[in-house]
């Protein structure tokens, strides 16, 4: 599977089969074979995670196959007319048209986290379920926030995962590490790809300094 990094959380994986493309908000696509087909995921309706403006592009592109997995409360007048969707809900597990099947966890933010287990292998895409700890908030809720992320995430464990993506997000300053910690100690996986960093990619460097035994396995994607 080849991972390429599109923006914030956008990410765009391509197997031998086709390609999926997780919560797309804005930037350049690469240059796509248009005779695979194309799943668009996303994770919530937050303007950051979900760009209807996608489906347009893509068919500017040319792709002609392309299926929609968007999160339940990602309301319909904001859906494609004419591509086929799917409305994830939380909990759940779908079949998807390629014989994908798709899982899905609770946010403790908005929508959905995504489990997927193609062909090729396993991918996880955290959306925004994460440990939102933040300087300023009360203890009770902070720990309301951590004990919410740890009970989807400790779904996952014994789990093969092959691509993660989860957060790490540097607005949370002195907390912006432990929602990946929690991942990684818990669940793991082949490799894990930092996201929803904004702009500022430093702040993968800074974790992996600071917990170099994840150098094998936390990971840039090439833009």
């Amino acid at each position: 599977m080849k991972v390429q990094y599109i923006f914030h959380s956008g990410f765009l994986v391509e197997t031998a089969a086709g390609y999926y493309l997780f919560d797309y908000y804005k930037g350049d696509l690469p240059r796509l074979d248009t005779d695979k087909p194309m799943v668009v995921f996303s994770s919530h309706s937050h303007g950051d995670h979900y760009n209807p403006e996608v489906f347009s592009i893509l068919k500017e592109m040319g792709m002609k196959d392309i299926f929609a997995v968007l999160a339940k409360d990602i309301p319909p007048r904001n859906h494609p007319a004419d591509i086929e969707v799917l409305r994830a809900d939380a909990g759940q597990t779908y079949p998807l048209p390629h014989g994908e099947q798709l899982e899905t966890l609770l946010s403790n933010d908005s929508g959905v986290a995504f489990l997927l287990t193609a062909a090729e292998g396993v991918i996880y895409h955290a959306g925004d379920l994460n440990d939102w700890t933040w300087d300023g908030e009360s203890e009770q809720d902070n720990q309301q926030m951590r004990d919410s992320y740890r009970q989807e995430i400790d779904k996952l464990k014994g789990r093969r995962i092959d691509i993660a993506f989860v957060p790490l997000d540097p607005r949370q300053e002195m907390y912006y590490a432990e929602g990946m910690k929690y991942f990684l100690a818990q669940v793991g996986a082949g490799k894990v790809y930092p996201m929803h960093y904004w702009e500022d990619p430093g702040i993968i460097r800074q974790f992996l300094q600071a917990y170099p035994q994840y150098q094998d396995i936390v990971a840039y994607a090439e833009r």
